[in-house]
C-alpha cells in the first residue's frame, strides 16, 4: 500500500472526516523520485470542536505516529472543523515552494 493510502486509512478510521485530503508533495522537494515523505493533509471534523490547534495536530500525529517515526519526513496540517472549513469556502492554503537545502550541502 502506498504511504498516501495508508494515512487516508488511518486518518478516516480515527476521525471519520467530513472531508479529507491527503496529497504527496514529495515531487516538490529534494528528495529521490517516489521518496514518499512530504505530505499535506486537509481533514475536517466534528471531533475537533472545542480543540486548540495543537490538540488538534497531536491528535493526528498520535495516529501517524508509525509513519513519522519512519518514511514521512514532512507532514501539512489543515485540521478544520466543518463550521471552520466552510467559512474557509472549502480551500486549504497552497504549500509554499520548498527552499530546497539537504545535509549533503
Amino acid at each position: 500500500m502506498r504511504m498516501q493510502q495508508q494515512i487516508e486509512q488511518k486518518l478516516r478510521d480515527a476521525f471519520a472526516p467530513l472531508h479529507l485530503e491527503v496529497i504527496d508533495e514529495s515531487h516538490t522537494h529534494n528528495v529521490p523520485e517516489d521518496a514518499q515523505s512530504h505530505f499535506k493533509v486537509t481533514l475536517v471534523t466534528d471531533r475537533f470542536a472545542g480543540k486548540r490547534l495543537v490538540q488538534r495536530h497531536q491528535a493526528v500525529n498520535k495516529v501517524l505516529q508509525e509513519e513519522l517515526a519512519g518514511q514521512i519526513h514532512a507532514l501539512a496540517l489543515h485540521t478544520l472543523t466543518p463550521d471552520e472549513w466552510f467559512e474557509k469556502g472549502g480551500v486549504a492554503p497552497e504549500s509554499p515552494p520548498c527552499l530546497g537545502g539537504s545535509k549533503a550541502d
